[in-house]
């Protein structure tokens, strides 16, 4: 068999291989039922259903002929390393800043990873973000996180 897109084959192969594994991982935990989920129900669900969608992909890139075998580029380090930090520093930075100073510092890295970094849509993308994380996890879900800092009688 011939691989006809080199970026489907690997991403097709990504998803499975971490669907798989996060349902096997899924199999730990009690399942439960349809009507008393577990907390193996869940994982083990969407574990399959990545694996389902990196078969999906991983079928295309075998048999659907792409232009110039659809090659991996160069790897992206700035956007890779400014994510991967920018995520560190908000599991660091939540217990002390608090989800109202925390979400938006993430945001703001995280758009500083990209190419087209612009203030503006930075701080409107944090604003609406941190109102949803507050709307979903505070309010909706009643998570005991901090939403203040620490420092501020959060």
């Amino acid at each position: 068999m011939k691989i006809k897109s080199q970026k489907d084959f690997c991403s097709g192969l990504m998803f499975l291989v971490v669907g798989l594994a996060f349902a096997w991982g899924a199999t730990e935990y009690g399942f439960g039922s349809s009507e008393q989920p577990g907390p193996g129900y869940l994982p083990f669900g969407l574990g399959l259903l990545l694996a389902l969608l990196g078969g999906m992909v991983l079928f295309k890139a075998l048999s659907i002929e792409s232009e110039g075998g659809d090659r991996i580029g160069k790897m992206a380090w700035r956007p890779l390393l400014w994510v991967v930090l920018a995520i560190v520093a908000f599991g660091l930075l939540l217990p002390r800043l608090g989800l109202v100073l925390t979400v938006p510092l993430l945001v703001v890295m995280v758009a500083w990873a990209g190419e087209e970094f612009r203030w503006r849509e930075a701080v409107l993308n944090a604003v609406v973000l941190t109102a949803a994380s507050w709307a979903i996890f505070i309010w909706g879900l009643k998570l005991a996180m901090p939403v203040w800092p620490s420092f501020a009688g959060g």
